[in-house]
């Protein structure tokens, strides 16, 4: 696990200052049928600068809206407080996400995104999006497509928390985060969570000790084995048939 941890941190830290057209993801967050000029076009407004700190803030609750963001490398948890000031998961970003959607109707970002391990982030200024894309249309049409897929996500969500008992919402959440860490080209077997426990049970409706002990009862069982954030999928395939997930 160790020489799969090595790995990831030296792709992670390749991502940081290349443009679109070299980025191991723009296959995620961008068109398919982009030119060469189109990126380079697109290159001309991304502000790649944005190195951010673990329990720093991407922006707030009630923030204004200005810019939607490619998640390069890291991870972030976006949370809403409810009215006794505890704090709401709302979801996790991983590499080749993108960020801020949900602020593009109200021009106020709805909920709040931390920083929950070391990320780098492009930042894309809306109003220059709008007008690029106006040039662009494979960029609107992306723009559809990560939208849906975000809608996608949340009705899975609901979901996992309708009537799902503790061990398959676990399943189903290491199966989740297993295929996106896939599709950007890592290993779907080797999961380094960027999440705390807290927050995972937070986010899944689980106590600290029920995220443990089903994780315990995992690695008794062969499926997994846990070392801190560090996961190892044994029996992929019986948590997907244990989670329903497909």
């Amino acid at each position: 696990m160790n020489s799969f941890v090595s790995t990831y941190k030296k792709s992670v830290n390749n991502l940081e200052n290349i443009s679109c057209k070299h980025c191991a993801l723009y296959r995620i967050c961008l068109p398919k049928e982009a030119s060469e000029c189109e990126l380079y076009a697109l290159d001309n407004i991304i502000d790649r600068q944005h190195n951010l700190k673990r329990n720093t803030w991407l922006f707030n609750e009630g923030d204004p809206f200005k810019a939607i963001y490619a998640i390069k490398s890291g991870c972030i948890k976006t949370y809403r407080l409810t009215p006794k000031g505890k704090e709401q998961v709302c979801g996790f970003y991983l590499p080749g996400d993108i960020i801020a959607l949900d602020a593009i109707e109200t021009g106020i970002h709805t909920c709040s995104a931390k920083i929950i391990q070391a990320t780098h982030v492009c930042a894309i200024p809306y109003k220059k999006f709008e007008t690029l894309s106006q040039a662009m249309p494979g960029l609107q049409q992306q723009l559809v497509r990560i939208m849906s897929r975000e809608i996608a996500s949340q009705q899975w969500f609901v979901t996992l928390l309708g009537k799902k008992s503790a061990e398959e919402r676990v399943a189903a959440i290491l199966c989740n985060l297993s295929d996106r860490l896939e599709v950007r080209g890592y290993s779907p077997n080797e999961l380094i969570l960027g999440m705390s426990r807290h927050d995972l049970g937070d986010y899944l409706g689980l106590a600290i000790e029920t995220i443990s002990r089903v994780l315990g009862r995992f690695h008794q069982d062969g499926l997994l084995t846990a070392k801190g954030k560090h996961i190892q999928l044994h029996q992929p395939d019986q948590l997907r048939a244990l989670a329903g997930y497909s």
